[in-house]
């Protein structure tokens, strides 16, 4: 198993596909790698190297008591990097991997990279405040941290329909039945997600620490990425759903756009937070990816 070993002793898993300039995969929580093999297998035939680690306390990688933070996952990022000699790299970074990517660019410069792409993103900021009126309640926040220690299995399986469906905002009900939210909106342009989906995320979810899960949700979500957004000197493009029910577009990824200099947002229409994973927009997503890469 590949992996790269930390100043402080942990082991961070990656996969390593294809040879070419390197896209280099950041997952979102609660999810590892795998999420990511699609893409991985479609960079890689397009002649890239589709790298994709698992993050502290995710999938593979060491689940240590601490470093669940925005600041250690960024060093351990340009460890990575490092320890693999990369160079030109494109970054994908998926909801609060958006802010694991702002902070990295922050702490440790553009020199390696020439392009970003963030998708479903959480900087500048996904809390709501006075002056986020947009984002997610601080109870609501709390609620997925009391479910995480009560029965974090159950929750997971409550969770994906809201992860994976389309919906009017993620302030709304959870739709934890499943119910409309499997169907997508806008035409179906959402698509549909199967039970194989729901148990890969389960999977995947399930494989995560709990301390890490616990950590990430103050992490993803109070973190203010703002002056960290100010350090993008790349070409970035957004891609988002407006149908997000975790992640809400307007607080997020519309601010985000305006922050960081000629950026370019594209908002799919019904697409969920797991657009990357969902038939129907995972297939325009990788498409886009590829066109961005080859621009």
């Amino acid at each position: 198993m590949a992996s790269v070993t930390m100043h402080d002793g942990a082991e961070i898993y990656y996969k390593d596909w294809g040879i070419g300039a390197p896209v280099v995969f950041l997952h979102g929580w609660p999810l590892d790698a795998d999420a990511w093999d699609e893409q991985l297998i479609a960079v890689a035939e397009a002649g890239y190297r589709g790298v994709a680690p698992d993050r502290r306390g995710h999938g593979r990688s060491t689940q240590t008591w601490h470093g669940n933070d925005m600041d250690t996952w960024a060093d351990d990022l340009a460890q990575l990097v490092e320890a693999l000699d990369l160079h030109d790299i494109t970054f994908v970074a998926h909801s609060m991997a958006g802010g694991e990517l702002a902070r990295y660019l922050t702490r440790h410069g553009t020199g390696r990279v020439v392009r970003a792409v963030l998708v479903a993103a959480v900087p500048p900021l996904m809390l709501q405040t006075d002056t986020n009126p947009e984002g997610v309640p601080i109870d609501a926040l709390d609620d997925v941290r009391q479910a995480l220690r009560t029965d974090r299995a159950q929750f997971w399986r409550d969770f994906a329909p809201r992860f994976f469906g389309a919906g009017t905002g993620a302030t709304e009900d959870d739709g934890e039945d499943g119910g409309d939210a499997a169907e997508g909106t806008s035409g179906g342009s959402a698509g549909r997600f199967s039970q194989g989906l729901e148990d890969f995320f389960w999977s995947m979810a399930m494989r995560q620490g709990l301390k890490a899960a616990i950590a990430c949700v103050k992490e993803y979500s109070e973190t203010d990425f703002t002056e960290d957004l100010r350090r993008f000197d790349i070409p970035t493009l957004l891609i988002h759903g407006d149908g997000d029910r975790v992640v809400p577009l307007d607080a997020t990824s519309r601010k985000a756009a305006a922050l960081i200099p000629g950026a370019t947002l594209t908002v799919y229409p019904g697409a969920s937070h797991g657009l990357a994973l969902v038939p129907g927009t995972k297939e325009r997503f990788t498409e886009d990816l590829l066109t961005f890469l080859r621009g």
